[in-house]
């Protein structure tokens, strides 16, 4: 049997895009009028054989009749404004998740924040530079690191996600955690959103323990465990073969509050992550929100090469302002005021622009 996927592309922007969906020629992303696009690349999968087309919107009647209804349903989806259904998130502008590690070992900022008073300095940093989500974890998951045990893990976050509503009512909070009594402990005080990166595999019992909270989820891909995600990941199709488990995974969460998170560097090596990026606009096609993680992380490096830097601070935003010209929502970063900037002035730079 063959399977279809369609990806929107050949995108416009600010004025441009305004006036060609005002003329029919173009579409909408996402139901934002600020990005159209007319033409859509037609994927079809067959046992292990991959074929793709470009084609413009008007030629979507020539296909064969089962690509041409699924291209029609795909479509629907592209187009559809997504639910802000975040507190204080809207969907239509892009959104910066900021990191705050309470972890010894993460592999950027690993014991930098573990005191009270430094963590709590960097939420306020964070805010005020920008970020409308504020993502909180106390379990490593860089490439190789181990398991920690639920009760320690609760316990390096339990006190600032006690106090963060407090302090910050009208900003969103997410936990970043793959065990289901750390999500419980964290949504009775005020969470918004989980955000597992085994994207609910790890522990069985999460998605049922989730069901009465109706809360948010972040379903993310990850290949193997955070121990064993690097050595040699292999996919038939690593764009597709995504796609197909963010397809499963969407069945199996009752609430339909998803954001979807294609996992770069979560078993991936350096094709794989180039993949995902340059082809990310695929994943509008399933009718959710996208945030994507960055930072920071080695792709930069292995492009890079003697142009590494700690900080890897130009990588991140080039691949968060590409990102951000594919339509995607939500960035998870470190260095929320640089990349709030540089958003900024992308933003400017597109909707000012006309051919």
């Amino acid at each position: 049997m063959t399977k279809y996927y369609t990806r929107a592309c050949n995108f416009y922007y600010g004025i441009n895009a305004k006036l060609l969906i005002r003329k029919k020629i173009a579409l909408p992303l996402c139901g934002n009028n600020n990005i159209a696009f007319d033409k859509v690349e037609v994927i079809s999968r067959k046992n292990n054989k991959v074929l793709s087309k470009i084609i413009a919107l008007k030629k979507i009647d020539t296909l064969s009749t089962p690509c041409r209804k699924k291209v029609q349903q795909d479509l629907k989806k592209i187009i559809l404004k997504r639910k802000n259904f975040l507190n204080n998130v809207n969907f239509l502008e892009p959104s910066i998740m900021g990191i705050l590690n309470l972890t010894p070992d993460s592999f950027s900022d690993g014991g930098k924040f573990n005191n009270q008073k430094k963590a709590k300095n960097h939420i306020y940093n964070m805010i005020k530079s920008g970020a409308n989500i504020i993502d909180i974890g106390g379990e490593s998951t860089r490439p190789g690191s181990k398991t920690v045990l639920t009760n320690r893990e609760w316990k390096r976050i339990k006190k600032i996600v006690k106090n963060f509503k407090k302090k910050h009512k009208n900003v969103c909070l997410s936990i970043d955690t793959r065990k289901s009594d750390v999500m419980i402990k964290a949504i009775k005080h005020g969470t918004d959103l989980i955000n597992d990166v085994s994207g609910f595999n790890y522990d069985d019992q999460s998605l049922s323990k989730l069901k009465r909270y109706k809360i948010a989820k972040v379903l993310h891909h990850m290949q193997g465990t955070p121990n064993t995600m690097q050595k040699s990941p292999k996919y038939k199709d690593v764009l597709l073969d995504i796609y197909d488990f963010f397809e499963k995974g969407i069945k199996k969460i009752d609430n339909k509050k998803i954001i979807l998170d294609p996992g770069i560097g979560f078993g991936k090596n350096l094709k794989h992550n180039l993949t995902l990026i340059s082809k990310i606009s695929l994943f509008h096609s399933l009718g959710f929100p996208i945030l994507v993680g960055t930072s920071k992380k080695r792709f930069i490096s292995q492009i890079s090469g003697i142009n590494d830097s700690k900080e890897r601070l130009g990588g991140t935003i080039a691949s968060v302002l590409f990102l951000l010209s594919q339509g995607v929502q939500i960035f998870r970063v470190h260095n929320v005021n640089e990349v709030k900037q540089g958003i900024l002035v992308f933003k400017k730079i597109l909707s000012n622009f006309k051919n």
